[in-house]
């Protein structure tokens, strides 16, 4: 597939794969999502080895754009090499009373969707972690970190943007109690 029509599938994958996760996880609007990806995987490459800035684009792009069409506020895990930290904008940072650390994510340390969601978010920060409603690893970056408990893996049709592997989960309320515990509301 030509490099052009491989980025426009990958991002009308991942908005597809954003609606998916916020109405089948219940995410709702003011949640917050957390993206993992590896462009690498994404343009049929191991990952790490083949950052695609122009992908990384799309793909930031088109997250940025599916969570505001749903009302949910987005974040992008760095690489390994920034500790997996997170590209948030500052309100959404402050709201949520995350600490800002110190980098700039860039192709090659931190990763190239990372980058290109730094470079158009209105005020970028870096933090180290969130604790997110919902998440999308493409790519197998291991977003579970960043999703809070308790994480509920979710299945759907797909399971890929473009060649990477897609993995989806949602967080939901803790259930606690013993034999008599309920978890609904009967009369």
């Amino acid at each position: 597939m030509e490099a052009q029509a491989l980025r426009a599938q990958a991002a009308a994958d991942l908005e597809r794969a954003v609606a998916f996760l916020t109405a089948e996880g219940h995410v709702a609007p003011g949640g917050l999502i957390v993206l993992g990806c590896s462009t690498s995987e994404v343009c049929g490459g191991r990952i790490g080895k083949q950052s695609d800035p122009e992908m990384g684009a799309a793909l930031a792009e088109a997250f940025h754009r599916a969570c505001a069409a749903h009302g949910v506020s987005g974040c992008v895990q760095c690489c390994e090499h920034l500790n997996r930290a997170l590209v948030i904008e500052r309100t959404q940072a402050e709201l949520r009373g995350l600490e800002e650390v110190s980098a700039v994510p860039y192709p090659k340390a931190g990763g190239s969707c990372a980058s290109a969601y730094y470079r158009m978010l209105h005020d970028p920060i870096l933090v180290e972690s969130v604790q997110a409603d919902a998440g999308l690893d493409v790519g197998d970056t291991l977003v579970g970190m960043h999703i809070r408990r308790v994480a509920v893996p979710l299945r759907a049709s797909f399971d890929s943007v473009g060649h990477a592997h897609l993995v989806m989960a949602y967080a939901r309320p803790r259930l606690i109690g013993g034999a008599r515990a309920r978890y609904t509301l009967e009369p």
